[in-house]
């Protein structure tokens, strides 16, 4: 892979490079007015955000991969009580509770599915359970976190 397509589609094309160095010793600055200076932000808002096309379209997919499952979890709760109060069909309560966590368990799976299976890519809208984008985006988060582990040892 080049190092073009292993930056995320709205990552910032260029890295800043840091000042070079004066040689001279700086000038002495009292503690109280070094707290007070702003660090200024490395790259602007636009640079870092989320493109509205891709956040709209994660937001979708959260819906339907995480809304669906949470749905179900919350009608386990009213069809079991509607079958125990009209019905002669006692369902076990571990029963209930079991489907109904399984159910929640997967609206928050779906939550991160929803946002990784989503493309990172403004121009392409990707497939309908995106499964190629979310081993594309999962490589790329796993390789962000090991290069900032080993920025970190280093």
């Amino acid at each position: 892979m080049s190092a073009e397509s292993d930056r995320l589609p709205f990552e910032p094309n260029k890295k800043r490079q840091k000042p070079a160095k004066a040689e001279s010793k700086p000038p002495i600055v009292k503690q109280e007015s070094v707290k007070k200076e702003k660090k200024k932000p490395r790259y602007s808002k636009e640079e870092v955000a989320i493109p509205q096309v891709v956040s709209q379209r994660m937001m979708r997919r959260i819906a339907g991969f995480a809304g669906v499952p949470t749905s179900l979890g919350i009608m386990t709760l009213v069809v079991s009580y509607f079958l125990l109060v009209n019905t002669d069909i006692k369902l076990p309560p571990v029963a209930v509770l079991l489907v109904n966590m399984g159910f929640f368990g997967l609206g928050v799976l779906g939550i991160s599915y929803g946002v990784l299976s989503a493309s990172w890519d403004e121009d392409r809208a990707g497939t309908l359970l995106g499964w190629s984008d979310f081993t594309v985006n999962l490589g790329r988060m796993v390789s962000a976190w090991r290069e900032s582990r080993q920025k970190k040892n280093t």
